[in-house]
């Protein structure tokens, strides 16, 4: 019965669903997130069924300053291949008929439980855009992180290091979304976002794990989603931000500031796509904060973009909420 309970809303969940009046109620939902890299995040279609393989320019033709009568030696560029693969994210809501008609409110209970189901599944696809790792979970695709995790790879260019030792570290992203910098991919032919699909009546066998039957209602949730990073240099990483080191003034700890305008320096051109930068929301807190602190009347400005308002840095780059960025990162090195 232990299975019952964490598989299928039983009637202390709908009872808690309920309004006085008999009406489902309208649930706070106080485990939802903030995770506005999803709302940003550019998708195109991959050229591959499970994915998308990029072709990447890694070295140019080397040419030849003449000289009279002399040679040139024909030369060319060097290209690189790089494949990445999308994973199914996918879910099922199954609810006791019985249940779900009590009262007359079967759309309102199914579409409550469905809601809660998409906010789980944006939260994994999320967690997955930045710290996926295929090498520790196949069936996942790559995040950011793994992409950017070494001072000393080719990419370490890119990557920020403010001077954290703790066990507390957070980090700050900018990237620049576009066809031709960093984008999520879906496989060749799917269709992008969230699909819902509602299966309507079904009979659950072996729903008690004795044999037994019931009659239920069903939805499926499924997304097909990847990354890919096909230019490195429009994705900088802040890392090794101590938090517990962060003060209001930046007397102490990171100025984020200062290391924002640097990461924003590395990009090539800002041009190329949509920037935004993201970060935790107490990292966000402080950033804010300091630059409050650094200047008597804050420049700081707030516009709308994409239907979200968000603080700009530089008057034009948003900076964006994301509660799944973790705040006890292991020190990069």
């Amino acid at each position: 019965m232990a299975v019952l309970a964490s598989q299928f809303p039983t009637l202390l969940d709908y009872a808690k669903a309920l309004d006085p009046n008999g009406s489902i109620a309208a649930v706070v939902e106080i485990l939802n997130q903030t995770n506005e890299m999803l709302a940003d995040m550019t998708f195109v279609e991959g050229n591959l069924p499970t994915g998308h393989r990029s072709t990447i320019r890694t070295g140019l033709p080397a040419p030849t300053w003449r000289k009279l009568y002399g040679g040139v030696q024909p030369s060319k560029s060097r290209r690189e291949q790089v494949t990445d693969t999308c994973g199914m994210l996918e879910a099922y809501a199954e609810i006791d008929k019985a249940l779900a008609d009590l009262n007359g409110n079967t759309s309102e209970f199914r579409l409550s439980e469905s809601r809660a189901h998409i906010e789980g599944i944006s939260q994994a696809l999320q967690d997955t855009a930045i710290y996926g790792n295929t090498d520790l979970n196949p069936e996942r695709f790559m995040g950011l992180a793994p992409r950017f995790n070494d001072l000393s790879a080719p990419n370490a260019d890119n990557i920020i290091d403010a001077g954290g030792t703790g066990t507390d570290n957070a980090s700050i992203w900018l990237i620049c979304w576009g066809s031709e910098t960093c984008h999520g991919i879906i496989p060749k032919g799917s269709t992008a976002g969230i699909q819902v699909s509602d299966k309507g009546q079904v009979t659950v066998e072996d729903v008690d794990g004795a044999g037994g039957r019931m009659e239920a209602y069903r939805t499926h949730f499924r997304v097909d989603a990847g990354l890919t990073v096909k230019d490195w240099r429009y994705v900088v990483r802040i890392c090794n931000i101590d938090r517990s080191a962060l003060t209001a003034d930046a007397a102490s700890g990171a100025n984020l500031p200062n290391l924002m305008f640097e990461a924003a320096e590395l990009i090539p051109s800002m041009g190329m796509g949509r920037p935004a930068f993201y970060m935790d929301r107490r990292t966000r807190t402080t950033y804010r904060q300091q630059l409050a602190a650094a200047v008597k009347s804050s420049t700081l400005e707030v516009a709308e973009v994409g239907g979200i308002k968000s603080p700009m840095f530089q008057g034009d780059i948003p900076v964006r909420k994301v509660d799944k960025l973790a705040v006890d990162e292991a020190r990069i090195v």
